[in-house]
């Protein structure tokens, strides 16, 4: 079935010339990854960001995605940050984008994947390298994989990363965050999920809804299980590398890259 689908499968990219690149399979949209800074919604200039994916669709066509929604404009469809980033002399917020921010570098994009790489800014000293790599799975059906592959280095000091400092929560990591919707349901690998959430491990968590009358499924998918930061608003996120016991954080050594994998997946 797999080798049918690619035989069948035509990618392409185009690039909008105006910090998007949109990824279509026979003609209709599959996502579209944004290189380049984006300002939507009259967000404050602060606001403005790079470095993540929207719109991403089902093989219907509806994306459950938000972009700059108006109560968290610091919310970009599927994205990664953290609110605590620290070097040996400095704190940082990539959450919020206080004194860092994501600034796109290159990227290449042919069949159906995409290699974006990515640093980490403080004003203009680099701290992290970063590396995107996207492959995007022929529309099965009703549903569709994408595979998310970070690696994070620390360009010359050691950076540490930490989620949330509030109580009780440590979100930060790869996030999604959903359009207005209808019908929300929130499942786990361990069941649903009727309340907000934090800290409990899970393999898997999605947010299934309908948007103007139409279904749509987010799931999320962690090579190993994570902590998540599950919200009814309309946020499903990997808390990682969150809170257990004394594990609350992790350093990024220069020279000794990190891999973070996820698959993502979208079903009508």
């Amino acid at each position: 079935m797999l080798n049918l689908l690619l035989a069948l499968a035509v990618f392409s990219w185009t690039d909008h010339h105006d910090g998007r690149v949109e990824l279509m399979e026979n003609g209709k949209s599959v996502l579209t990854y944004n290189y380049g800074p984006q300002l939507k919604n009259n967000a404050p200039e602060d606001r403005r960001a790079c470095c993540y994916i929207y719109p991403a669709l089902t093989p219907a066509g509806v994306s459950p995605l938000d972009d700059f929604p108006k109560d968290h404009f610091h919310h970009h469809g599927l994205f990664w940050a953290w609110p605590v980033v620290k070097t040996p002399d400095a704190k940082y917020d990539l959450w919020m984008y206080k004194g860092i921010q994501h600034r796109g570098e290159k990227f290449t994009a042919r069949n159906s994947n995409l290699i974006a790489e990515n640093g980490w800014y403080a004003g203009d000293t680099k701290l992290v390298k970063e590396t995107l790599r996207l492959t995007a799975h022929p529309a099965d059906g009703k549903s569709r994989d994408l595979d998310i592959e970070l690696t994070l280095e620390a360009v010359s000091v050691p950076i540490t990363l930490e989620g949330s400092a509030e109580k009780g929560k440590s979100y930060g990591g790869l996030s999604a965050r959903f359009a207005p919707r209808t019908e929300t349901a929130i499942t786990a690998d361990t069941g649903p999920v009727a309340k907000d959430e934090d800290l409990v491990f899970h393999k898997w968590a999605e947010m299934r809804a309908l948007y103007d009358g139409k279904p749509a499924t987010l799931r999320i998918t962690a090579e190993s299980p994570t902590q998540w930061c599950l919200r009814n608003y309309g946020f499903v996120g990997s808390s990682w590398p969150g809170r257990e016991g004394a594990t609350q954080s992790f350093t990024l050594q220069p020279g000794k890259p990190l891999k973070l994998k996820y698959r993502v997946s979208l079903s009508d």
